[in-house]
């Protein structure tokens, strides 16, 4: 199976609204591996390995995020996979 990894910052009203946790919830429910953490400017930042298309789903979902949280916009950059196992709230 293919692997890729998108490391991904989120910015809007993200930090407080569960953001970090329905990320994780998400994640794990689609199978992928990597970790989400608060930055001190206020966006949230994550590392999404796993399946292609599992990948761009949570991306999506990520545009959106849970119900509190509003979203202005969401970088992506593509990375090499490092094999990370498990999907990790830091902080």
């Amino acid at each position: 199976m293919k692997r890729v990894r998108a490391h991904l910052k989120i910015y809007g009203r993200v930090q407080g609204v569960g953001f970090r946790w329905s990320m994780s919830r998400e994640a794990r429910k689609l199978g992928l591996h990597g970790w989400v953490r608060n930055l001190p400017d206020g966006t949230v930042e994550a590392v999404i390995e796993g399946d292609p298309e599992r990948v761009e789903a949570l991306i999506g979902w990520a545009h959106q995020g849970p119900p509190l949280a509003r979203v202005t916009r969401v970088e992506v950059k593509w990375e090499e996979p490092e094999g990370i196992e498990g999907f990790r709230v830091i902080g």
